[in-house]
């Protein structure tokens, strides 16, 4: 016998029937939509890109092994950067959560942004900030806010270039380093015992820090093997500075002269770094010692190794610019700065190019800091640039001077 099959519950429904050619097509369902922003360029005739338009990615093309998101995760940015954002970053931080009610820090809104700058504007005006140092801790917290997500500064700004208007029209100058120009530099390095190893090291130091227009930071992370002396000068390489975060790198030969000796000195300081073992490959070229003349020993895995912390040389020369009685010129402090704005104000004073002072300083190209920030001449405050035109002579000015003297003989004014 053949079994049956089980009954279905089956539910009978009244329907139309329908041609296939009136059934709705599915991909006119849903409309297709198009990606148009401002950089979108077509040719005449031509669709703009459409959501349907995405490449077949898949997950491999996201994933990142353990590894490399490791590495992602150290810093960036070189160690005075690091510690001068986060602080600005805890201030923040802190001012957002004391808000009421409590404000975002990360990512935050623009307006949240915006109030954070006003504050500090505020507190400026009574004292404790400059313009320029309110510019400095707001551009450091707007970097660090992701990319996609961060503020616009455009309101802040406005109101910080208001301040600083004001700021300037009370009274307000920006306070710069003094310019360690040649002369300075000269006195300074007379001063320095040549005949110890700390001495060595000094003199060397002062005489690059001016022949290169370098930064702190460029002195305290230049290695040995970037350090080229011949008989005629030295070929020094700046692997990375201020304005070449890429690390591209910058070479320049600087021709010897007879009053810094750069040849001599820097003979002299490497054969101190040879005795000591200290001229390897990955050894920097300025090294702390002890008082007597020996290598300063650092605690195991120390984040800078063996390269002088950061604001170590500045001291080194402010200590040396002391001792030679001239810890301020012209009313303003030395500081490791002061030997790049000599050279510059030196370079600009003998009619040296911006763009030649540029290379030479790894300024950026067409900047105008050079001219306008690192131009320091001395005295300028005390010159009169009127005094350079001749005084009127001739019979005109003879019969001024004659009536003048008449009337002062008669009692006039």
């Amino acid at each position: 016998m053949t079994a049956e099959p089980e009954a279905l519950d089956a539910e009978v429904v009244d329907a139309e029937l329908v041609d296939d050619e009136a059934l709705p097509d599915a991909t006119r369902a849903r409309p297709r939509r198009f990606r148009v922003t401002q950089h979108t360029m077509l040719r005449p005739g031509q669709l703009p890109p459409s959501d349907d338009d995405v490449p077949p990615w898949t997950r491999a093309d996201f994933e990142l092994s353990d590894e490399d998101m490791d590495e992602l995760e150290e810093p960036a940015l070189a160690a005075s950067t690091l510690n001068n954002r986060t602080s600005s970053v805890g201030a923040f931080q802190r001012w957002c959560a004391a808000q009421r009610p409590v404000r975002l820090a990360h990512p935050c809104t623009t307006s949240t942004y915006t109030a954070y700058g006003l504050h500090l504007i505020r507190l400026g005006k009574l004292g404790q900030y400059v313009p320029d140092s309110v510019g400095v801790i707001m551009s450091r917290i707007w970097n660090w806010q992701p990319v996609d997500y961060r503020p616009d500064a455009s309101a802040f700004k406005g109101r910080l270039k208001l301040w600083r208007k004001e700021w300037a029209a009370n009274g307000g100058e920006v306070q710069r380093s003094a310019a360690v120009t040649l002369v300075y530099n000269l006195r300074i390095i007379d001063k320095i015992d040549e005949s110890t190893p700390i001495g060595k090291r000094d003199a060397f130091l002062c005489a690059l820090a001016y022949a290169n227009l370098h930064r702190e930071m460029e002195l305290a992370d230049l290695l040995v093997p970037r350090l080229k002396i011949y008989d005629t000068g030295l070929y020094v390489v700046t692997a990375t500075s201020k304005t070449d975060q890429a690390g591209a790198g910058s070479g320049r030969f600087i021709e010897d002269r007879a009053d810094l000796q750069l040849v001599r000195r820097g003979r002299a300081w490497l054969s101190v770094l040879r005795e000591l073992g200290a001229d390897g490959p990955t050894d920097p070229v300025f090294r702390a010692l002890t008082t007597k003349g020996g290598l300063r020993k650092y605690p195991a895995g120390r984040e800078r190794g063996n390269r002088m912390a950061e604001g170590s040389l500045n001291e080194r020369l402010q200590v040396l610019a002391e001792r030679a009685g001239v810890p301020y010129i012209d009313g303003k402090k030395v500081t490791s700065h002061s030997w790049r704005a000599g050279a510059n104000t030196d370079m600009s004073t003998a009619g040296v190019s911006l763009a030649e002072r540029n290379k030479a300083g790894r300024w950026a190209e067409g900047s105008r800091t050079a001219d306008e920030v690192y131009d320091r001449p001395h005295g300028v405050g005390t010159r009169d640039p009127l005094k350079k035109v001749p005084l009127h002579g001739g019979p005109a000015h003879a019969a001024v001077s004659q009536a003048r003297a008449d009337q002062v003989a008669a009692g006039g004014n």
